[in-house]
This record gives structure tokens, C-alpha cells and sequence, in this order.
């Protein structure tokens, strides 16, 4: 049978669904990219905020026409949105043939075999990080290193949704990352809701800078990324080992949410404003050349004008290279939904307005400042026009941060490594001009 995958929401999620793709292509299904040609439709859901629940609920009934103008017989919906709210869903969402919660994966096959061949059979065919398809092309896979989350910070629903932070072997992920690396892999982006608690569960005691380190022994690996790095848990080991290895990207994405110490407090973030500007300053001091990136929450129950105002002077005041800003989400089943004081959407998105508008400005001048200097880049593709090569240098993540455009001079290829110079700059993205071609 034809089967067609979406995959909504996080990285974490993409690697959920490249397994699913590998497990159901082991058993001889054709994976098709095309919705109207699939027979089975299988959508991998987001359900972490409010926006995230609606894209998936419509995504499922745009999908589901496909039972009627398409090949489909079979629409299927997994992931975190399923976990959250099964029961009503399928009450909503009759379309629906197959839900698979999260808890429900290790039978993945098992439902899928009894929905299209209506038995019972139990086999024992899981999803296995080792057999799964990449999705990302043929230079980038992520790594994914860990599950679920113990933070608990009161706003967010994932610890409820993945269950609490459960450590991957250390082993078996050098092996996972060993492979990948025979494929042709040349960058490894190390993921989890935070990568900087890694082991402590396991072995009592953090290892993400021991992890970095074993994975740019492995060859053939060009380039390490890890998501997300959050502000109380980041070491001198790990600082030292991203400042001393020359295969590990000069980037930090460090969520810290918000400045002001009360509304930090009221979030359960385990840090200070005071530290997380320390931090900021050891980070710059000790890097020169690390790009910084953040995301914040904008609305969170009860913050003043006066609160908002000191999130957003403290944003002119760090220049963040990369910044993403969400407007509270009020989620079922977390303590901040049952605050007192929940701020009107309106004041929300003036305030995201306002802190989104500021830094464009600053991502505009940071950029205008790369122009004349040399930096080396990914290919990962050619424009529709062919008059760019399309590329990332160290200081972005893919389908997150912007690219550089790179003018053609038909001497390179995808997976290429190049170095290039800056010569322009458009909007949030660079643009450059090919120096010399490194023999990777």
C-alpha cells in the first residue's frame, strides 16, 4: 500500500515520524510525498500550544477529503495532540480510522496491521531510531538524545504530553550518530526539550560536553548543533567544549522566557534574571564569535507594564542574534491556566508586536555587520531561478533561522562545505559569493 506522512510541530516530532516511515517501509509500504496518490495518510500531530492543536485539527480535515476525492482508505493521527486528547477527539473528528497516542507507539505496527487487515496478530515490531528514514535531506539529521521533560515550568504542557526527562543510553546514541555518519551525514543536530540535563537521570551527573565530544570523533561529521540549552544548566564543561572543538557550531539556543525575577519565579524557571545575564556575558567573553539566540513569552498571567517593559529593554540592551517571541497559551492541565490576572490577547499581541518590531531592527544591523567577512557554508540546495546555491553557515538552524544565498558559479554541488564572502544582506537572510570549495 501507498502511505503519505505530515509531520507537524518540533524536530523531536519529525524523528518520531522518520521511524514510523522507516518501520512501515521495512514492511514493503511505498512512502509516497504526494496526499491525493496515498492510501494510508498518517498525521503526526502538535498539540504543545493553541495554535499548534488548531493547525493539527485542520491539517487532520483538509486530510481527510482525501478519502473522498483521493486514494485514501485509511486516515491515521499519532503524536502529542492524540496523547493530550484521545478521547475527545475521536468523538470530534469521525474521519479519523486510527488513533495512536504516544504511550500507544510501541504497537505502532500491531494497530496499523489490525486496521488494515482486521486481525489481532501481536508482533514485535517497534519503532527503532536505527532503522528510521531522514527526512532532512542528504547532509542533516537530528540526533535525538532524550524524551519527555522535569522541568515543569508552569506554563508548559510537555512533561503531561511526553512524561517526565528519560535519558537515552549513552551508547546507543554514538551508534545511532556512528550510522547517520555512513549515510552521508556530514551535520548532527542534537535535540531534546533540554539537551543540557542529558545523563543526569542515567548516570547521576550531566554529560551532553562528553556526548559532543565522542560524536566529532566519529568521521565524516562536519558540524555539531544541539537544541535547546537551557540557561541553569549550562556548564563550563560544555562552554569549554564548544569554544575548544572546531566541529561544534558557536550557537546557543537558550530559552530563558523571560528577565524579570518575579515572573520567572511564577514560571518555576530555575534561574535570575541576575544569572541569566551573567551568563550572556561569560558566553560572549568566552566565544567571541557565538551567536545567541532566545525565545521568549510574552502575556504570562499577572506581568505588568512594568515587568514587559524591563523584558524589553533587556532585549535592546543583550542584542540576541535570533529571537523568537510566543504570546502565552493558556493549556489545559498546567498551573498558569489557573492563575488570576490572565492578560488580555490584545495587550499580548502589542507586546509581541512591539518586542518583534525591536528586533528586527537589531537582526538588521547584526547582519549589515557580516558584510565583507568570510564564513563557511552548507549547500543544501539551488534556487528556482539557479542563480543562488541556497546555504547555512554556522550561525543558523535549519527551518529556523534564515539562510545564505550564494551566487552560482556552477563549480559546487549539494553537501558541498564552502567558504564564502558576505556581499549583501535581504531582510533576515544573507547574501554571498563563493571563496573556495573545501574537499570534504
Amino acid at each position: 500500500m501507498k502511505v503519505g506522512f505530515i509531520s507537524l510541530g518540533c524536530s523531536k516530532n519529525l524523528v518520531d515520524t522518520e521511524m514510523m516511515i522507516g518501520l512501515l517501509k521495512n514492511e514493503e509500504f511505498e512512502i509516497v510525498n504526494d496526499e491525493s496518490q496515498a492510501e494510508i495518510l498518517i498525521i503526526n500531530t502538535c498539540g504543545f500550544i493553541e495554535s499548534a492543536k488548531q493547525e493539527a485539527i485542520d491539517t487532520i480535515l483538509e486530510m481527510a477529503k482525501y478519502k473522498e476525492i483521493g486514494n485514501c482508505k485509511y486516515l491515521v493521527a499519532t503524536g502529542c495532540l492524540v496523547q493530550r486528547y484521545k478521547k475527545d477527539l475521536e468523538k470530534l473528528l469521525p474521519e479519523v480510522d486510527l488513533f495512536i497516542s504516544i504511550d500507544e507507539y510501541d504497537e505502532f505496527w500491531n494497530k496499523i496491521k489490525k486496521l488494515i487487515d482486521n486481525k489481532n496478530e501481536k508482533v514485535e515490531t517497534k519503532l527503532d531510531y536505527l532503522n528510521r528514514v531522514i527526512t532532512t535531506g542528504n547532509t542533516t539529521a537530528y540526533l535525538k538524545i532524550a524524551e519527555g521533560c522535569s522541568n515543569f515550568c508552569t506554563y508548559c504542557a510537555i512533561p503531561y504530553i511526553r512524561g517526565k526527562y528519560i535519558s537515552r543510553k549513552y551508547e546507543d546514541i554514538i551508534k545511532e550518530a556512528e550510522q547517520l555518519a555512513k549515510k552521508g551525514i556530514k551535520e548532527i543536530i542534537i535535540i531534546a526539550q533540554d539537551t543540557t540535563k542529558y545523563g543526569i537521570d542515567l548516570y547521576g551527573k550531566q554529560r551532553l560536553h562528553e556526548l559532543i565530544r565522542d560524536i566529532s570523533k566519529i568521521e565524516n561529521i562536519k558540524w555539531i548543533r544541539f537544541l535547546y540549552a537551557y540557561p541553569e544548566s549550562i556548564t563550563d564543561e560544555l562552554i569549554n567544549e564548544v569554544r575548544n572543538n572546531n566541529k561544534v557550531c558557536k550557537y546557543f539556543d537558550i530559552p530563558i522566557q523571560h528577565i524579570s525575577n518575579n515572573i520567572l519565579k511564577r514560571m518555576n524557571r530555575k534561574t535570575t534574571g541576575e544569572n541569566i545575564r551573567n551568563l550572556i556575558k561569560k558566553l560572549r567573553t568566552e566565544i567571541p564569535e557565538v551567536v545567541l539566540r532566545t525565545s521568549l513569552i510574552v502575556g504570562f498571567p499577572g506581568e505588568t507594564n512594568e515587568e514587559f517593559e524591563e523584558l524589553y529593554n533587556f532585549i535592546k540592551e543583550v542584542q540576541f542574534d535570533k529571537l523568537g517571541v510566543f504570546m502565552y497559551s493558556k493549556e489545559d492541565g498546567t498551573p498558569a491556566a489557573k492563575f488570576t490576572n490572565q492578560v488580555h490577547y490584545k495587550t499580548k499581541q502589542s507586546r509581541w508586536n512591539k518586542i518583534m518590531q525591536e528586533q528586527n531592527i537589531i537582526s538588521t544591523n547584526i547582519l549589515k555587520k557580516k558584510i565583507g567577512k568570510e564564513y563557511m557554508a552548507l549547500i543544501e540546495g539551488i534556487s528556482e531561478n539557479n542563480k543562488y546555491y541556497i546555504a547555512r553557515t554556522y550561525m543558523d538552524v535549519p527551518d529556523m533561522d534564515g539562510v545564505i544565498f550564494i551566487k552560482n558559479n556552477n563549480n559546487c554541488k549539494i553537501g558541498d562545505f564552502v567558504n564564502c564572502k558576505v556581499i549583501n544582506v535581504k531582510e533576515y537572510d544573507l547574501i554571498g559569493e563563493v571563496v573556495t570549495i573545501h574537499a570534504i
